[in-house]
């Protein structure tokens, strides 16, 4: 494996990537909450890339992966200036944005940021709002008692150690909530979800469809997969995705 580089982002945070070469449109891998750059879906796609001799990119945001920082002092705002940084620093044109979860709700930001930087939208499972709609909802009076007086509480995951989720993240999610209106996405777009899904309820995709007002928008659901989405089957439909996306494109 190749050692990553490193860009330091205005915000001075030290974000690892890696990067192929290649012709546009580019796509960018977003990655999910507590993930990083060489899972399965990012690895995949940045084969099929090469494959393609498509440029491509995959980044750690700040306290994940390689890059700099500690995952409990970052929040859904520093993680999307990440994202910006590196689309910005790091790619030329337009690129295709491909977000999983998590990595879904900053994808949808970029859209916002910077619509004249985006081809296309792909997002796995995507997860916008979810510190307000998964995770404060769910939570019961002692965890919010206990967020409130130590500021963090730890809440079990299947992928290793509890999440520790933050006060900070929890108020900073609700300044970047993408559900609540409508989501203006003026370029092809792909949203894919396992019915099987047990982090990102099914309601999530409806709720992301209803908002999302565009020329070229449609939902994929495949019946028994969950959230990780990454057996051979589900990489395959990630790269037909991306590849309707970009034959979808003005002039493709």
């Amino acid at each position: 494996m190749t050692a990553p580089e490193f860009l330091t982002t205005p915000q001075g945070r030290r974000i690892a990537y890696r990067r192929t070469e290649g012709a546009g449109p580019g796509v960018v891998f977003l990655g999910g909450f507590k993930s990083d750059m060489q899972g399965t879906k990012a690895v995949a796609l940045e084969d099929w890339a090469k494959r393609e001799g498509r440029a491509f990119l995959r980044f750690d945001y700040s306290g994940h992966g390689e890059s700099g920082g500690e995952f409990t002092a970052g929040c859904i705002g520093d993680w999307a200036e990440d994202a910006q940084a590196v689309i910005e620093a790091l790619t030329e044109g337009r690129q295709i944005l491909v977000g999983s979860s998590m990595g879904g709700w900053i994808s949808l930001l970029m859209a916002r940021r910077l619509p004249e930087r985006v081809a296309g939208l792909v997002t796995i499972a995507a997860a916008p709002d979810f510190t307000e709609d998964s995770m404060w909802a769910g939570f019961d009076q002692a965890q919010r008692t206990a967020l409130d007086m130590v500021e963090q509480v730890a809440l079990p995951s299947e992928y290793g150690e509890p999440y520790i989720i933050t006060k900070r993240l929890i108020e900073d999610g609700r300044n970047h909530l993408m559900l609540r209106d409508r989501i203006d996405l003026p370029f092809p777009t792909r949203f894919l979800m396992g019915t099987a899904d047990a982090d990102v309820d099914l309601s999530v995709a409806y709720r992301l469809l209803e908002r999302a007002e565009g020329p070229d928008i449609r939902l994929l659901l495949v019946k028994g997969k969950d959230h990780r989405f990454s057996d051979p089957e589900c990489l395959a439909l990630i790269e037909d995705a991306v590849a309707q996306v970009s034959a979808g494109m003005p002039g493709a």
